[in-house]
């Protein structure tokens, strides 16, 4: 945690693009930044990608996203020339969940949605962060009220690293003005009602009016609406 003060005092009064700079020359090949090729994330990748920072982009693939999902993800390869990482599944833990549960079992419980997302995304999330000091993410504090008492750079607990969200204080306006100002591909989904985007059977599109977040596992209670990937306790 002491590294953690310091780096903060470090980052004081640094633009976005040099605290990346800045973090991935200190933390050289232990930083990486997770895509999930929404909004947020295509900003952030445009940061590291247009300015030639050397921090590892990967993603995880849950086999479970949406086509239009994986058309950003290749235009995205197409444009910048850089590669971003896949992690899958592990082979095993899926194959025994489906012949078990079946495909669609994350509508059944909780429990099982939970279980769902530990191996396609949680367990994949472990390895992908393994060796690693510090993960980037597209993180913005207005996305959810559970974010809103996170802050910019922060120690992950459960992983045990420090995580950066580099576009954290943007508004949602900020970063379609930076998307279209700056010409980056994006998920057409996005203009379908859908402001969150993960796997296809677990995301729809959101009502006027409703939560930013209510398309996702909208089955469930409110207060259940995280996966897992950035919990706070």
């Amino acid at each position: 945690m002491k590294d953690l003060i310091a780096l903060k005092q470090q980052l004081n009064g640094l633009n976005t693009i040099e605290k990346l700079r800045y973090l991935a020359e200190t933390y050289k090949d232990r930083i990486v930044f997770s895509t999930s090729f929404g909004w947020e994330d295509q900003v952030v990748t445009h940061l590291i990608f247009a300015n030639q920072i050397p921090i590892k982009v990967f993603t995880l693939e849950t086999g479970r996203l949406f086509p239009e999902t994986y058309y950003v993800w290749n235009r995205t390869l197409e444009i910048y020339q850089q590669p971003i990482h896949a992690y899958f599944p592990q082979s095993d833990l899926l194959q025994n969940m489906v012949n078990a549960k079946g495909p669609n079992s994350f509508y059944e419980s909780v429990e099982n949605r939970k279980e769902c997302c530990f191996i396609r995304k949680i367990e994949p999330l472990k390895r992908a962060l393994a060796g690693n000091e510090i993960w980037i993410t597209g993180i913005r504090a207005e996305q959810s009220a559970n974010r809103e008492h996170m802050e910019d750079l922060e120690w992950d607990e459960a992983n045990q690293l420090i995580k950066f969200h580099p576009i954290f204080d943007w508004t949602l306006a900020e970063v379609k003005d930076f998307v279209k100002a700056n010409n980056i591909v994006y998920n057409t989904l996005h203009d379908k009602g859908f402001p969150s985007i993960g796997c296809a059977p677990c995301t729809r599109a959101v009502r006027e009016g409703e939560d930013f977040r209510a398309g996702r596992w909208w089955w469930e209670d409110q207060s259940k609406k995280e996966c897992g990937l950035h919990a706070t306790s």
